[in-house]
């Protein structure tokens, strides 16, 4: 009988032993999971951001070219309206 309880003893550290394995595994698979689903995030995080950045840079382009439009179109204008109020005051002096 003394030979069967050492063999229930030893099965059931055995078994213990074989648990704490699993638990250890289950947890080392939760840690490796979270840490795949962080980076997984933050390379989704990374392509908005740069599709994001993408965008700005377009509209900022855009601005600017628009801008440098406007600038030439006022100093245009300017320029005409200059002239004419010249030929004005030419006018006037020789009347």
């Amino acid at each position: 009988m003394a030979k069967g309880r050492d063999w229930r003893k030893t099965t059931m550290a055995v078994a213990k032993k074989a648990k704490a394995a699993a638990v250890a595994a289950g947890r080392q698979a939760d840690k490796l999971m979270t840490e795949a689903r962080k980076r997984a995030e933050s390379a989704a995080r990374r392509r908005k951001m740069k599709k994001a950045l993408q965008t700005t840079a377009r509209v900022l382009a855009a601005a600017g070219k628009a801008a440098v439009v406007a600038a030439a179109t006022a100093a245009a204008a300017a320029a005409v309206s200059e002239a004419r109020a010249r030929r004005t005051t030419k006018r006037a002096r020789r009347r």
